[in-house]
């Protein structure tokens, strides 16, 4: 079983592979546009955050991309952008 150390070892000797142009290394997560999803359940970022318990300030720095989703918040992000009315009564009644 491998460490924890030679875990983040391995995943550092391909992060730098794929920087160093080796695409089939390492991972790169597509952008998601969080902005647009939001505009397009018409909310603004504070009911936005609001409604899908979600902290205004991460909102606020997925939109100016300060900072990126996480995997958990990308499929939460992609389930709200297809169905937005959905996911709000679900997370509301959780």
């Amino acid at each position: 079983m491998k460490s924890a150390f030679d875990k983040i070892a391995a995943g550092l000797e391909d992060a730098i592979a794929h920087a160093d142009g080796e695409a089939n290394r390492g991972r790169v997560a597509a952008p998601i546009d969080v902005a647009a999803i939001r505009k397009r359940t018409g909310k603004t970022q504070q009911q936005f955050a609001r409604a899908y318990h979600l902290p205004v300030g991460t909102v606020r720095d997925w939109e100016q991309r300060r900072s990126q989703p996480d995997a958990p918040a990308r499929v939460l992000l992609g389930l709200i952008g297809a169905e937005p009315e959905t996911i709000e009564r679900l997370v509301q009644h959780g």
